[in-house]
């Protein structure tokens, strides 16, 4: 299976599972498929081909068993559940990806964070930054951690820092040549 297939059959096991969470209020993200599938879709172009098959092979066994790893991972963020997986690898992916995610915020702040934000409120999207992380993480199996560290590991040495990137394939799908052009065309937006 190519790297496109492997994105596209994930994009469509994960979009069935996030129609149908139930949060106590609904989620607009929820009616925006569009903008779900071009954000996770971007993520995954950064995967290598064995962290998506394994992540499709988690997502395939989770739907047989009945299970919805978005429904499990949004009930993770809000408490409401027990860990779902302590392996330790957890702890080394975040402490990647929160500094390739604080990277991106200082570099491009209008892109990525909120510049009107100043404080505990900036520190609190790094916040829910971590929790989603932690959360989405936990509902991995431990083959594909292990292949997504991997894979975190090459970026590390290649100086790679695939949180940019990803916000770079979202932004070019939005029509932008370069974050450095989004972050400029955001910044006058909001000195409007």
């Amino acid at each position: 299976m190519s790297k496109a297939e492997l994105i596209k059959d994930i994009l469509k096991i994960e979009l069935e599972m996030f129609k149908q969470v139930r949060a106590a209020a609904p989620s607009p993200c929820q009616e925006n498929t569009d903008g779900f599938v071009l954000v996770r879709g971007a993520a995954f172009t950064n995967w290598s081909e064995q962290t998506l098959a394994c992540y499709l092979q988690d997502l395939q066994a989770a739907r047989q068993d009945g299970r919805n790893l978005m429904t499990e991972k949004y009930a993770r963020m809000d408490n409401l559940i027990p860990c779902l997986n302590d392996n330790p690898l957890i702890d080394d992916i975040m402490a990647i990806e929160i500094e390739w995610e604080k990277e991106v915020r200082a570099k491009y702040p209008h892109v990525v964070g909120r510049p009107s934000q100043e404080g505990a409120e900036k520190e609190d999207g790094l916040a829910h930054f971590q929790n989603y992380l932690r959360s989405e993480l936990e509902t991995y199996s431990d083959d594909t951690l292990l292949s997504y560290y991997t894979d975190l590991m090459a970026a590390v040495g290649n100086s790679e820092n695939l949180a940019e990137k990803t916000f770079a394939a979202i932004f070019r799908r939005r029509g932008f040549a370069s974050l450095a052009e989004a972050e400029a065309y955001l910044a006058r937006m909001e000195g409007r």
